[in-house]
């Protein structure tokens, strides 16, 4: 799904790459002409070295040792792919790489959870989400989304950042995608309701949930 959004004929660097098989997919397809594929732990990159060697496309694929974005330059990459990671993890990578912080450069992310992370920073940090996709695999859903620099910070209201783009998208995927964690959002609310040590959170999901609960009563009306 993630490989279906980026820009062709464009650089790429996919971050926690392990195996390498997404950026050597983008280059036997004809997708991308060259990338980076960067990873924390050097096990995985000795897997990602195993796998371009064998797809024949090492001389297209740099293999970089780096924390995140830490160790990847901004001129070696357009296409910035970060999946498989959590929401708070996703944003914390973004937030360190300044030089993403360009239009020219295209982030796309798959969360594994709170996705709602990953949307606050963008929306918080002057990027515009473009497009939200949610596909099903051996019974689980998952999320990709793209985005990039326009430098204007937008004010969100407090659901759309559980919500993203799901609702408008109309498809049934995207629908079933947002009611699980939109459940999720609801038990937790429940959970700690009363109780003073979770105020700040409580506060916060309310309102969120209150947002989204009004966007349906407005569908409805």
């Amino acid at each position: 799904m993630a490989a279906d959004m980026v820009r062709r004929g464009r650089t790429v660097c996919d971050v926690g790459t392990d195996h390498a098989y997404l950026p050597s997919y983008l280059i036997l397809n004809g997708i991308s002409p060259r990338a980076v594929a960067g990873d924390i732990g050097e096990g995985p990159l000795k897997n990602a070295a195993k796998s371009v060697k064998i797809y024949g496309v090492e001389e297209k694929v740099k293999l970089r040792l780096s924390d995140g974005l830490d160790n990847i330059g901004e001129d070696e990459a357009d296409e910035i792919i970060i999946c498989g990671m959590g929401g708070n993890l996703i944003a914390d990578i973004l937030s360190r790489a300044e030089w993403l912080r360009n239009p020219d450069k295209h982030i796309i992310a798959q969360p594994m959870s709170h996705a709602e992370d990953v949307r606050r920073f963008l929306c918080e940090n002057g990027f515009e989400i473009e497009e939200e996709r949610v596909c099903e695999d051996d019974g689980r859903l998952y999320l990709a989304l793209s985005a990039y620099y326009t430098g204007e910070k937008k004010e969100y209201s407090p659901g759309f950042y559980y919500r993203g783009l799901l609702l408008k998208n109309g498809d049934a995927l995207s629908k079933k995608y947002f009611e699980k964690h939109y459940t999720r959002v609801k038990k937790r609310i429940a959970g700690i309701e009363g109780k003073d040590a979770f105020l700040e959170e409580y506060t916060a999901l309310k309102a969120a949930a209150d947002d989204i609960e009004k966007e349906f009563e407005n569908a409805e009306s």
